[in-house]
């Protein structure tokens, strides 16, 4: 009788031992997982342990072995869009996740302006609360989390979209996806990983600022302040690399107000961030974001110069960038409260170049050429087939100079895709300059409805401070 009872409390040892089988944070019920790919599924338990996982869109059973570590990790294919599901895991315990739909996810990052949300008192957010409960929404909020070191797991969970939801969730996000849903008839969804005030590096590895010289020459020009991190990786440690191993379609950004002190760099350390993120989930992702809004900022050219280099980024194979010049009514206010035709515009680049949709507008006319003709410069744009269009009576924010470098305001004259730039006091023109500061708003725009970039036709140096 006693050696029964002592192989009773050895095995009740053995199996209180065991650890639970358990997931991260972000595979949980209520999730969206990426269509028609290959997804992971990972989490933890004990070294050895088998585990049987059932996904019930094709209700087979895979198996994975738990690592010498204690990790484990498997991949499975997602069908078509759909839904809902039921996955289920079994190892010494049982973990079952539902209400689980198939379609696009996406990651809304960046600073103050992707953070806001309809507590910040935006009205178009407001006006949403009463029609937004929509199931095929979901959302995953990432609170502000930091680490000195990238993490495997951080603290949220995945929640249909209702009135409640809504409030604290990113305005520009909602309606990016809004729309998405809207147009591909899909689920949606959204991971919300950002934090106001905080400056790109802080997004972007630790290794990549300290190995490149010049961008950690860039990030000792940041200025520590309360309420925001600002040392390399620390946001990527604690919010982004946690959810690299979730498949997701891409990313949507809006930041750079926190970058005006070293926003000459602004580009190498966007690029760079960009690249490691598309390392880190081992994807080209697209990635489109938002230039920053016209604002008077205290010292000379400093929101010129990051709307300068956010424009040069372009170049990177697979970006996209929104303007949104034309939202803002008050340039003293660093929030601009339109975060509806933001979303929208966002959901446009997805629309017409991830998803490949006909008949959509989401390029803004842009500077190409420029040729001189006495005392008028004949300037040329892409991205403009219907020609411009002038909104008022007199062009606004475009400047002429000559070899003296001097800039004065400009008179301007359309001709289909061509403007055409004088100024009385400049006889011989060298330079153009469209909203080429830092509260300047202009107001030329394609036929198409989008606002024209801002641009400069000159290199000369351009002080920062």
């Amino acid at each position: 009788m006693r050696k029964l009872c002592l192989l009773i409390l050895a095995a009740v040892f053995v199996l209180s031992s065991r650890a639970n089988l358990r997931l991260p944070n972000v595979l949980s019920s209520n999730m969206v997982l990426q269509q028609r790919s290959q997804v992971d599924l990972w989490g933890w338990c004990d070294p050895g342990e088998k585990i049987r996982i059932v996904a019930s869109w094709n209700d087979k059973v895979d198996s994975v072995t738990g690592t010498r570590d204690g990790r484990w990790k498997i991949t499975l294919p997602t069908p078509a869009a759909g839904g809902p599901y039921v996955i289920t895991f079994k190892g010494w315990n049982t973990v079952v996740l539902d209400n689980i739909l198939v379609g696009e996810v996406w990651v809304c990052s960046g600073q103050s302006n992707m953070e806001m949300c309809e507590t910040w008192g935006l009205p178009d957010v407001r006006a949403e609360l009463p029609v937004c409960n929509n199931p095929n929404i979901r959302f995953f909020h990432i609170p502000r989390t930091t680490s000195t070191h990238p993490q495997d797991d951080c603290p949220g969970k995945w929640t249909p979209c209702d009135s409640n939801e809504l409030k604290s969730f990113s305005a520009v996000g909602y309606f990016f996806g809004k729309k998405l849903n809207q147009d591909l008839n899909v689920p949606i969804g959204l991971i919300e990983a950002s934090w106001g005030g905080t400056p790109a590096e802080v997004w972007t590895p630790t290794s990549m600022v300290a190995e490149d010289p010049a961008l950690q020459a860039a990030a000792e020009r940041l200025q520590p302040a309360n309420g925001w991190p600002y040392l390399p990786g620390f946001c990527f440690n604690g919010m982004i690399a946690p959810i690299t191993p979730f498949r997701i379609a891409g990313a949507i950004w809006y930041q750079g107000e926190g970058n005006t002190v070293n926003g000459d760099m602004y580009s190498k350390i966007f690029t760079a961030m960009i690249a490691a993120w598309r390392s880190a989930w081992n994807e080209p992702l697209p990635f489109y974001y938002v230039q920053i809004a016209p604002f008077t900022y205290g010292a000379n050219n400093q929101g010129t110069i990051v709307r300068e280099q956010q424009a040069k980024t372009m170049t990177l194979e697979n970006t996209g960038m929104v303007i949104v010049s034309d939202l803002v009514d008050d340039t003293t206010n660093i929030h601009p409260k339109n975060k509806h035709e933001v979303g929208y515009r966002l959901a446009d680049w997805a629309l017409a170049e991830t998803y490949h949709k006909s008949g959509i507008t989401c390029k803004n006319p842009t500077y190409q050429s420029m040729e001189i003709k006495g005392d008028k410069v004949t300037l040329t744009f892409d991205n403009a087939p219907g020609g411009l269009i002038l909104k008022g009576s007199d062009a606004k924010a475009i400047v002429i100079a000559g070899e003296d470098h001097v800039f004065y305001p400009a008179k301007a004259k359309i001709e289909g895709n061509k403007l055409i730039v004088s100024a009385a006091a400049v006889k011989k023109p060298v330079a153009v300059r469209y909203q080429f500061s830092n509260a300047g708003i202009g107001n030329l725009a394609g036929k198409e409805g989008l606002p024209l970039a801002p641009f400069r036709t000159d290199n000369w140096p351009v002080p920062l401070q």
